[in-house]
Formats: C-alpha cells, structure tokens, sequence
C-alpha cells in the first residue's frame, strides 16, 4: 500500500435534546412531514473514518418532537436514538452478539484535557481491517463520546502508519448472506458519520467496493454525495479511483494535506495541532456552532433558521458572552 497516514477529524461533543420521542422520517415531504409531527432533527457527533483503501463514513440523524411547554433553545437532557429500530426488522443485540464471534483488534479511545479525543483503529496485523469486535468496539467509543460532555473535537487515525483497509474479510465471508449484511449495514450507520477530514502527503483514497461486488454499506455513498457531488461519486465510485491529496483537495474530499516536513512532528500532532485552532474556546460556544452549521447543512432553509434562532438564545447572555462583553471593547 502506497499511503501513510490518513486522518478523519469531526468537532465532536455531548448530545443535548429535549425529551420526546422519535418517528420514521418521510425522505419525500421533509417540510410536510416536519409540520405534522412537530418534529426538528440534528445529527450526532462527527466522525469520519477516512481510509486509504476507502471511506467509511454515515450519517446518524435524531428525529426530535418540539415540547409545547419550552423552546430548544432550553436543550435539555441527552437521551440516545437510532437511525433504525425494531420496525426495520434492526435487534441492536443480535447483530451484535454475530460481530463479536469475529474477535482481533481493537478500537481504542483516549481523551485529552483538551477537549480532543484521540480514537485509534488498531489492527496492524490486518491492515487496520474492521473485524466483527472492532465494529463493537467502535459503537461503544461513539458512545462514550456522545456523553463527554468537554469534549470539543476528535481525531480518529489508524495505527502502524495505515488508516483503514475496510472489514475484516473472515467477519465479511461468515455474514455474506443479504439479511446480516443489512443488519450490518444498520449496526454502523448507527454509529459514524463525519464532518472534516485530513490526509497526509503520500497517502491514497479509494473506493474499491465495486471491485469486492458491493456498494459502500455504511453510508459511504450517501455522504459521499453530499461532499463531491453525484458526478464526482459516480466517479469514485464507478471507477474505483485512487485519490492522492492534491485531487483529494480539489474535490473537496480532503479538507487540508499535513506534510512530512513539519519539523519532527508527527502527523497526529500536526493534527491535533491543526483542529485545535477550530475547537478553541469555551465548550458550549463551540457545541452551539456546530448545532448551527449541521443544522444549516441538513435541514430546509426554514427549520434550520429557526433551529439557528433557538441555539443562538442558548449562547446569548450565557457567561462566555458576557465574559467577552466585559473584557472587550473591540473586535480584533
């Protein structure tokens, strides 16, 4: 493989909603269907896995019912949901005890003082391959994530100098039958979803699924989409093209190209140096921009003003605001 390191960044934190419950989205009358249910919904932290081989990357939506009693703005206790549930046929255990029969690697987390968390994809043996138990492990790493109420930003890099090589291919052959793929296909777009995402010189992207009889599973297409466009996917995708940083840069796919030469830093502290400078200050004003950016990308241009004029009444008067009311007479 002619790639080092590949980075997926997403500016993560704590989930904060209002109490409710969640319903199945209708794709075809978004604003319709928002009305009658009275629903709002925002997306789950931010993580891409962006692999040398592929990309693996999903979006996690939450369907929330607006209270009567209490705006938004209030955002209130966190409780967890999924994309998928009993209706779609989806038993979060069951396919969770399947993945676990195919143990090796790990997915490890490791949290700074910071508010950037570190998540390592460790299985150098197989090239950083996702084996059924490190599908698992990844879920649960999201979720502690989701609950890290500090938390600002995350970086998520594979160990021994190689991202991702996709799954496992002993978990892929033993649960080769079209039920248990969906299910595990549901399982992680439970689970990822991304937001920037960094490459280092030399490394490579590729979509090979077409090459394996498939289609990214696990949400890969979808966002892939909504990144490069349809014509630059279908490219990708069709094509199964090798993306170096500079076309990853052109097309948008890479946000930004950590080179070699920075001193005798590695790539992971150049990083956590580079995502730094997007997660500094105080944790809420970081948590209510990023509300606002999802909310401008996903939803229809009225929900998202209005889910804009909500968060902005979380920050306003809040004490980071008045502490910068204080202390400054002036922009810089």
């Amino acid at each position: 493989m002619a790639s080092r390191l590949s980075f997926g960044l997403g500016l993560a934190g704590s989930r904060e909603e209002q109490p409710g419950h969640q319903a199945l989205y209708d794709e075809s009358r978004p604003q319709a269907w928002l009305q009658e249910h009275r629903l709002n919904y925002t997306q789950v932290r931010l993580y891409l896995l962006l692999s040398s081989r592929m990309v693996l990357c999903a979006l996690k939506r939450r369907l929330l019912r607006s209270s009567s009693c209490a705006l938004m703005g209030r955002l209130q206790r966190q409780s967890r949901g999924c994309v998928y549930s009993s209706i779609h046929g989806f038993s979060h255990e069951e396919i969770r005890e399947k993945l676990l029969a195919f143990p090796g690697g790990s997915v490890d987390l490791l949290k700074h003082d910071s508010g950037i968390a570190v998540l390592t994809i460790n299985n150098p043996a197989r090239m950083n391959a996702f084996s059924g138990s490190m599908m698992v492990d990844l879920k649960e790493r999201v979720s502690q994530l989701e609950n890290w109420t500090e938390g600002k930003g995350l970086i998520v890099h594979g160990a021994a100098e190689t991202f991702c090589s996709g799954s496992d291919l002993n978990a892929v052959r033993a649960i080769s039958n079209p039920q248990d793929g969906m299910k595990m296909c549901m399982f992680m777009q439970d689970a990822l979803t991304r937001l920037l995402r960094l490459m280092t010189s030399g490394s490579v992207i590729q979509f090979v699924h077409k090459h394996m009889g498939l289609v990214p599973g696990w949400g890969g297409a979808a966002r892939l989409v909504r990144i490069v466009g349809s014509q630059k996917a279908l490219k990708l995708l069709g094509g199964a093209l090798k993306v170096d940083p500079e076309l990853g840069l052109d097309i948008g796919l890479a946000d930004e190209v950590l080179e070699a030469d920075q001193g005798a830093a590695t790539a992971l502290q150049q990083a956590e140096n580079w995502l730094s400078r997007y997660t500094e200050g105080p944790v809420p004003v970081i948590h209510a921009i990023k509300k606002v950016v999802l909310a401008g990308r996903e939803l229809p241009l009225s929900e998202a003003l209005r889910t804009e004029k909500e968060v902005f009444g979380t920050v306003w008067g809040a004490p980071a605001n008045l502490q910068a009311l204080a202390s400054k007479s002036k922009h810089k």
